[in-house]
C-alpha cells in the first residue's frame, strides 16, 4: 500500500496507484482469509483507517472493496470480537497520532513513538505474548512494517 499512497500522493500517478492498491488488495485479502492473524491486522487497519478519514482517494476505495470482494467470496477464519476491537483501536491510535502529535508535543520519544507507529506494534506483541494470537503474527507483522519502510525507501530513490 506504500507504493499506491506514494504513487498518488508524490507523483500524482493514479494509475500506478490503483496497480498497487489492487496488489495490496489480493495480498492481504488472501492473507485475512487463511489466518486469523492477518484478518485482525488488516481488518484492524481497514477499519482504523476508515475511522481516521484516510482512505481518501479512488485508489483506497477500489482496494478496499477489492479487499471486502475477496474476503467474502473465500470467507474468513472466525475472529473475536473483542480482540479485533482492540486492532481497530490500536490502528486508530497510531493513524491520529501520527498525524497530530507534533501539534501537542514536542517530546521527541512521543513524536518518534507515533511517526513510526508504535501503538499497533506493542498491542500485536502483548496478544501474542500473552496467547491470544500466535507469535507469528507479530514476527510476521514486523517483517510487513520493515516491507512498508523499505518501500518507501525504494519510492524515494
Amino acid at each position: 500500500m506504500k507504493f499506491s499512497d506514494d504513487a498518488y500522493d508524490e507523483n500524482n500517478d493514479l494509475k500506478l496507484a490503483i496497480i498497487f492498491g489492487i496488489l495490496c488488495a489480493i495480498a492481504s485479502g488472501v492473507a485475512a482469509t487463511i489466518d486469523s492473524g492477518a484478518a485482525y491486522v488488516f481488518i484492524g487497519i481497514l477499519i482504523g483507517n476508515l475511522i481516521a478519514l484516510k482512505i481518501d482517494g479512488i485508489h483506497h476505495w477500489i482496494t478496499l472493496i477489492l479487499f471486502i470482494i475477496i474476503c467474502l467470496i473465500f470467507g474468513l477464519p472466525e475472529l473475536s470480537l473483542a480482540i479485533l476491537l482492540v486492532f481497530i483501536f490500536a490502528a486508530l491510535a497510531d493513524e491520529v497520532g501520527h498525524e497530530l502529535i507534533e501539534n501537542y508535543t514536542d517530546n521527541n520519544f512521543i513524536i518518534l513513538f507515533f511517526e513510526y507507529r508504535f501503538v499497533m506494534k506493542i498491542v500485536i506483541f502483548l496478544l501474542a505474548l500473552f496467547g491470544f494470537i500466535s507469535f507469528w503474527t507479530f514476527i510476521f507483522f514486523i517483517l510487513f512494517e520493515v516491507s512498508y519502510a523499505m518501500a518507501g525507501w525504494l519510492f524515494e530513490k
